[in-house]
C-alpha cells in the first residue's frame, strides 16, 4: 500500500475548474517530482492533500494517506496530521518565518503543539532538528532571528520546522526557486539526505525539470490542472511522449538566436576603481564604527551592442555594484562613465547621462505601483528628460514601447494585476525602452519566470538588441541563462571579480575554483532527443 494515494482528484473554486482527475502516489522513501508552469495546478494538488483550500472550493476524488481517508477527515483530525505526519516547506522562507520570533521558538512551536513535551524538551528537540539541517549550535544558537540569516539558512530553518517530528510525508513547494545555484544544490542534497535517513516520502513541487532531474525517483508532469505524463524519472526523460513535456525540456535549455554585432573601440560604460562601503555597528560604547567594503575597487568596460554577464551568489556585491552604477547609492571611491561622461557630477546624478541607462528588476509586479495604469507606469522614465513630450508624442511613445515588446497599444489602459508574470516583465522592458537608452541593466530579470516564459523573454531581449543596438548588463545567479544571452562574463565573489572572459571560454575552461564550483552546482537536464 502506498504512503499517499491520490485518485481522480478534481477541484473547483466558486465553479471554476482548477484540477481534473489528478492521480499520483508516493511510497515511503520515494521522491516524487510534480512539475508544471504557473497555473498548472501543481501547488493546488499539494494543498488539496493538506486540505488547505480557500472558501468556495469543491473537491472530489480520493486521497488516502497511511491508510487514512483524508477526504473524510475532519479539520480537527487534519490539524493533528499537519506538521506531525505531513509537513510542508514553502517557497519563500522569509514569508514562512515570523520575523519577531527566534528560530528556536519557531522550530519548537510545532513540537509543543503536537506533543506533550515541556518547553525545555521542545527546545532540545528544536536544537536537534537545526543540527540535522546543518545549522550547528556554535554558529546558529536558538536565539537567532530570521533577519540575521541568509536566504539559504532561512530555508534550512523552515526545513527544520518541517522535519522536527520526523513526518512520514514532506511536501516541498518550490523550495529552491529564489536561491543561488550552490545554495540550491546544498538544499536539494539536504532534502535527499533527510528522506534517506527518515524513510519518509517527499513531493517536490517545481517548474524546473533540471532541479528534479537527478533527485526524483518518479515524475508527474502537469498542465492546466491535469496530469499529462507520468513515469520513472529515467524512463520519462528517455521517452517524453507528450508534446508539453518535450516543450518544457526544450525551453529549459533554450538558447536565443543572437545577431553578430560590430565591436566598437570606445566603451559605452566604464567603471573605474569603484568602491562601495557601509558602516558597521560600534564594537563598544566608545569604539569607532567599523566599515564593510561590499565592492572592492572593481574595473570593467562594456562596449556598445555588447551583452555582459555578471554572476555570483547572494552577498557577493553584484546588486550593490548595480545601484552604484545607476547612481542610486553614492560610491566611496572610483568613477562610472557613460559615453565618457561621469554619472555623478558635483555630488549629484547628472540626469543627461543617467537617461542613457535603464534597469529591469527581478520582480515585475513588485516594481510597479498597482494603483496606476500601464500608461503611467511605462512613462516614469520621462522624469529624466528636460523637455517632456507633448500628449501626442507621449501616446506615440507608449504605443511604440508596448508594441516593440509584443504587447498591444490598448494595453496601456489596463492595470498591472491584469497581466501574467511574463507580460508584466514585458511591460518592465517597455518602461526601460521608452526613452531609448543605450544601456539596459537586467537584474535577475528572468529568474522568477517559468521556463517557457523565460525562453520568450530571452528571445525578446535578443531581438531588441538587434533592432535597437541595445547594450546589456545581465546580472543573474542562473549560469545557464548567462551562458545563453551574453558575450562576456564577470564572476564576482566577496566584492571583487575572480574571473572574467569570453562567456563560452569561461564556461568551457573555468580557471578559478569559485567559478568551477558555480558551474558544477548548476542543475542540468539529462541528455535527451528533445531537439
Amino acid at each position: 500500500m502506498s504512503l499517499l494515494s491520490v485518485e481522480n482528484l478534481s477541484l473547483s473554486i466558486h465553479g471554476t475548474p482548477i484540477l481534473k482527475d489528478v492521480s499520483l502516489s508516493v511510497e515511503q522513501g520515494q521522491i516524487v517530482g510534480v512539475i508544471g508552469e504557473s497555473g498548472s495546478g501543481k501547488s493546488m494538488t499539494a494543498y488539496s492533500v493538506l486540505k488547505l483550500l480557500p472558501n468556495g472550493a469543491e473537491q472530489s476524488g480520493k486521497i488516502h494517506f497511511d491508510g487514512k481517508d483524508l477526504g473524510a477527515a475532519s479539520e480537527q483530525n487534519m490539524c493533528a496530521l499537519r506538521g506531525n505526519d505531513i509537513s510542508m516547506v514553502f517557497q519563500e522562507p522569509m514569508t514562512a518565518l515570523n520575523p519577531v520570533k527566534t528560530i528556536g521558538d519557531q522550530v519548537a512551536e510545532t513540537i509543543l503543539i503536537h506533543t506533550d513535551a515541556s518547553r525545555s524538551e521542545a527546545r532540545a528537540m528544536a536544537r536537534e532538528a537545526l543540527d540535522r539541517v546543518e545549522l550547528p549550535a556554535d554558529k546558529f544558537p536558538l536565539s537567532r532571528y530570521p533577519h540575521e540569516l541568509s536566504g539559504g539558512q532561512r530555508q534550512r530553518v523552515v526545513i527544520a520546522m518541517a522535519i522536527a517530528l520526523r513526518p512520514k510525508l514532506l511536501i516541498a513547494d518550490e523550495p529552491t526557486t529564489a536561491l543561488d545555484v550552490t545554495t540550491q544544490e546544498q538544499i536539494l542534497k539536504l532534502l535527499k539526505r533527510l528522506v534517506e535517513e527518515d524513510g519518509m516520502g517527499m513531493i517536490l513541487v517545481t517548474h524546473d525539470l533540471a532541479v528534479v532531474a537527478n533527485l526524483a525517483d518518479h515524475l508527474v508532469i502537469m498542465k492546466n490542472g491535469e496530469v499529462v505524463e507520468t513515469g520513472g524519472a529515467d524512463a520519462l526523460f528517455t521517452t517524453m511522449k507528450h508534446p508539453y513535456t518535450r516543450a518544457l525540456i526544450a525551453a529549459s535549455g533554450h538558447v536565443p538566436a543572437r545577431h553578430e554585432h560590430e565591436s566598437t573601440e570606445a566603451p559605452l560604460l566604464e567603471v573605474r576603481d569603484l568602491v562601495r562601503e557601509y558602516p558597521t555597528p560600534r564594537s563598544g560604547l566608545f569604539g569607532a564604527p567599523g566599515v564593510f567594503r561590499a565592492v572592492k575597487g572593481v574595473n570593467f568596460d562594456i562596449k556598445q551592442g555588447e551583452s555582459l554577464g555578471l554572476v555570483g551568489e547572494s552577498g557577493c556585491g553584484k546588486s550593490t555594484l548595480t545601484r552604484a552604477i545607476l547612481g542610486l547609492e553614492a560610491a566611496q571611491g572610483g568613477s562610472v562613465l557613460i559615453d565618457g561622461a561621469p554619472i555623478i557630477r558635483d555630488g549629484k546624478v547628472d540626469r543627461h547621462v543617467r537617461q542613457k541607462m535603464q534597469v529591469v528588476f527581478q520582480d515585475p509586479y513588485g516594481s510597479f505601483n498597482p494603483r496606476h495604469k500601464v500608461s503611467r507606469l511605462v512613462t516614469e522614465p520621462f522624469f529624466l528628460l528636460d523637455e517632456k513630450p507633448s500628449p501626442a508624442e507621449r501616446d506615440a511613445a507608449i504605443a511604440e514601447a508596448l508594441e516593440s515588446v509584443g504587447l498591444k497599444s490598448e494595453d496601456q489602459d489596463k492595470y498591472i494585476h491584469e497581466f501574467s508574470g511574463g507580460q508584466r516583465q514585458r511591460i518592465a522592458i517597455a518602461r526601460a525602452l521608452i526613452i531609448k537608452p543605450k544601456l539596459i541593466i537586467l537584474d535577475e530579470a528572468v529568474s522568477a519566470l517559468d521556463v517557457s516564459i523565460r525562453a520568450q523573454i530571452l528571445d525578446l531581449l535578443a531581438d531588441l538588441s538587434a533592432r535597437f543596438g541595445l547594450t546589456y548588463l545581465f546580472i543573474s545567479h542562473d549560469l545557464s541563462v548567462v551562458r545563453a544571452i551574453t558575450d562576456r562574463v564577470l564572476v564576482m565573489k566577496d566584492g571583487e571579480f575572480v574571473e572574467r572572459g569570453e562567456t563560452e571560454a569561461v564556461f568551457t575552461n573555468p580557471q578559478h575554483p569559485y567559478t568551477k564550483a558555480l558551474i558544477q552546482a548548476t542543475p542540468r537536464l539529462p541528455e535527451t532527443d528533445a531537439a
